[in-house]
């Protein structure tokens, strides 16, 4: 049985207020919109949240310990926004409450050593993950209507930054001391980095435009925009990054990308 995510009391803290005039453009049907896409993400930061608790154990038991204190406060960072976005849902008239998903565990990847395995992880959720994430929240933010939710936006993206930032830090730390063959392997887990990044996000990016001007100004977003954005994003600053510390980062894209097309293809339907 799923547990309950209930942000109700922390929402009211929170204090969102956004005026019947600012939502005066929205119908029933954006409004629902609205409180689903915040919701949502009231739940994909509560999550985060626990990513990174397993990151900060990762990278100590790497001997990353500065690493790990910054990993820490990202816990909190994310129970933060957790936050923030359930006071939204409260401010559009909702209840800030929801039933979690199953939570897949996080990946130890006891194959490789501690090094190799956090290095994995860091890949995944700070180099692609956080980035992308940063892109998509600071153009919500410059899409944002009532000022309140602009200045909640900046907060949020403003915590992502340093998400992304740690762990491109680290990968410039350790890249020199990579060995050829832990480069291949982290090259060979790039591809399966890449082709998960897409499928999630896709998943939350539906291929449309947002209900009406009104609800993209109260942060449900243009998934036709953002699509091409998130594109934009890996192809434009991840890959560069990742191949300027000598990752193959564009062959690996380039496999994600067939694997996606492989696996969307009528032939590959049961």
């Amino acid at each position: 049985m799923s547990a309950r995510l209930d942000l109700a009391g922390a929402a009211r803290r929170v204090g969102l207020t956004l005026t019947t005039a600012e939502l005066a453009g929205l119908d029933d049907h954006a409004r629902r919109s609205a409180i689903a896409t915040w919701r949502g993400r009231m739940i994909n930061e509560h999550v985060s949240a626990r990513v990174f608790a397993s990151l900060e154990h990762q990278l100590a038991r790497a001997g990353r310990l500065t690493d790990a204190r910054a990993a820490a406060r990202m816990v909190g960072d994310e129970h933060r926004h957790a936050e923030l976005c359930a006071a939204v849902v409260e401010a559009l008239g909702a209840a800030a409450v929801a039933q979690l998903p199953e939570l897949p565990t996080v990946p130890e990847h006891a194959d490789a050593d501690p090094l190799e395995a956090v290095l994995r992880n860091v890949l995944s959720i700070s180099c692609l993950s956080e980035t992308v994430a940063v892109a998509l929240i600071d153009a919500e933010r410059r899409a944002a209507g009532p000022p309140a939710l602009a200045t909640l936006l900046a907060q949020i993206v403003a915590d992502e930054v340093q998400h992304a930032r740690s762990g491109w830090r680290l990968l410039e730390d350790c890249a020199p001391r990579l060995s050829p063959d832990l480069r291949a392997r982290l090259d060979d887990y790039l591809v399966l980095a890449f082709a998960h990044l897409v499928e999630h996000e896709l998943a939350h990016l539906p291929a449309r435009p947002a209900p009406s001007p009104a609800a993209e100004a109260i942060g449900v977003c243009d998934g036709i925009g953002a699509r091409q954005l998130f594109f934009a994003t890996v192809e434009q600053i991840i890959v560069p990054g990742l191949q300027a510390h000598g990752l193959d980062a564009m062959g690996a894209w380039r496999a994600a990308q067939r694997i996606g097309a492989a696996a969307s293809s009528p032939a590959s339907a049961p």
